[in-house]
């Protein structure tokens, strides 16, 4: 079969940096984080004092809503990121592609926690029969994507990946196979969150992964000496996949092009990465072999970099196995440190900093990295961004329970 070739027409944020595209990467390029204290339930008695929470979110500032459209957070925001996406790109759907045509395919790594959370305590207070009707809809993964298929009447393919940190990659990655086949012309792709809750929280609290450090501008610093673990963050990012034809013929204009999707599984531990992240470099590896491209030819990595102190090393050991001498030449940044860690959400976050460093030629910083860990000896464009030419970029995307996921983006040809 000849696979169709996959673009990026349109990407839309809602983050603790901002609730747009053209905030969030101005952030993003200035250096400025979205962490800062955590304030969405008392956190008295919590380890963890800092949080990247979204701001000012109306779901009415995106759609009309009314009763029936009672959901979770994470699907709240899923929909207007993707209503963003659909705008950005320039898509009527219904004059530039058939509703069958145009799918959706959403990642989350812990779905409707916030609502798990009310319904178990009204089901403590009262009993099965005070749950509210439709608490099961609230709840499950995959009503990120329902909810976006409904509110933009995408009828095409519509599917749900829930492989934890990894889950936003994958789901970019699988809708770009839709398309390679033939299935669809546009797919809706990316991930959401809404994990920061008491549960959500304290859950990574008494796992000891979650920082400490109750100061906002340097609790998450990323392949840091210091480093005590990851800051949560929140929120989602939607991108719009095009076939290379369908966006030609409508004139839209291209982020990049999406060349290679590599996934593997460590099969060693539910948390820890596999030693020297031999995982990680078959996942690189997959993804470079399909893009066709030379290792030397990548020219920025966003690395997971979850500042935690496991991720961080083992992730380090992982691009040097891969790209050996080219791995101290390569321009590496870790987004976290300014997103804080967006779980589901991440990898979709993420590759939209990488598109929009090959667009824009500028490579976002990785903050607060004042004292580098001597076993994180690569150029991590500490402190400041970096203008650069990029021509084709890597995105990393490591999850639990030993998910690899890579993607390599380019500009378009």
């Amino acid at each position: 079969m000849l696979l169709k070739r996959v673009v990026v027409t349109g990407v839309g944020v809602i983050s603790g940096m901002g609730n747009n595209k053209d905030t969030v990467w101005d952030a993003a390029v200035n250096g400025i984080s979205g962490i800062g204290e955590l304030t969405r339930f008392d956190s008295a008695g919590y380890s963890a004092k800092t949080a990247s929470e979204v701001k000012d979110f109306q779901l009415s500032d995106y759609m009309r809503v009314n009763k029936r459209h009672r959901m979770d957070r994470f699907a709240q925001y899923a929909i207007a990121s993707s209503v963003m996406a659909v705008e950005d790109a320039g898509i009527r759907i219904g004059e530039h592609v058939e509703a069958e045509r145009i799918g959706v395919w959403f990642g989350t790594a812990i779905g409707g926690i916030e609502s798990f959370e009310e319904s178990f305590k009204s089901l403590q207070e009262g009993g099965y029969k005070s749950l509210y009707p439709f608490a099961t809809t609230m709840v499950i993964s995959n009503m990120a994507s329902s909810q976006v298929s409904i509110a933009l009447q995408a009828k095409g393919v519509n599917n749900c990946t829930v492989l934890s940190c990894a889950s936003g990659a994958n789901a970019v990655g699988d809708a770009m196979r839709v398309i390679q086949r033939g299935e669809a012309d546009i797919m809706i792709a990316g991930g959401t969150e809404a994990s920061i809750t008491p549960l959500g929280v304290g859950a990574f609290c008494a796992m000891g992964a979650i920082s400490s450090n109750p100061d906002p501008k340097v609790s998450c610093r990323p392949f840091h000496r210091k480093r005590d673990g990851l800051v949560m963050g929140e929120g989602a990012a939607a991108l719009i996949l095009e076939s290379f034809e369908s966006a030609l013929k409508r004139g839209a204009d291209i982020y990049g092009e999406i060349i290679g999707y590599g996934t593997a599984a460590d099969a060693y531990h539910i948390t820890s990465p596999a030693s020297g992240g031999e995982g990680a470099v078959r996942a690189m590896a997959i993804a470079l072999e399909q893009s066709g491209l030379e290792k030397e030819e990548i020219g920025y990595i966003n690395a997971h970099g979850t500042s935690t102190l496991y991720n961080d090393k083992t992730e380090t050991e992982a691009i040097k196995a891969f790209f050996r001498d080219y791995a101290y030449q390569v321009p590496i940044s870790s987004t976290k440190s300014m997103t804080g860690h967006m779980m589901g959400a991440a990898g979709a976050i993420e590759a939209m900093f990488t598109l929009m460093t090959i667009k824009t030629g500028i490579i976002p910083p990785t903050l607060n990295l004042d004292d580098p860990d001597p076993d994180c000896d690569l150029d991590y464009v500490p402190g400041k961004a970096r203008r650069q030419r990029i021509r084709a970029a890597m995105s990393n995307s490591l999850g639990f329970g030993g998910h690899n996921t890579v993607l390599v983006f380019q500009s378009v040809q």
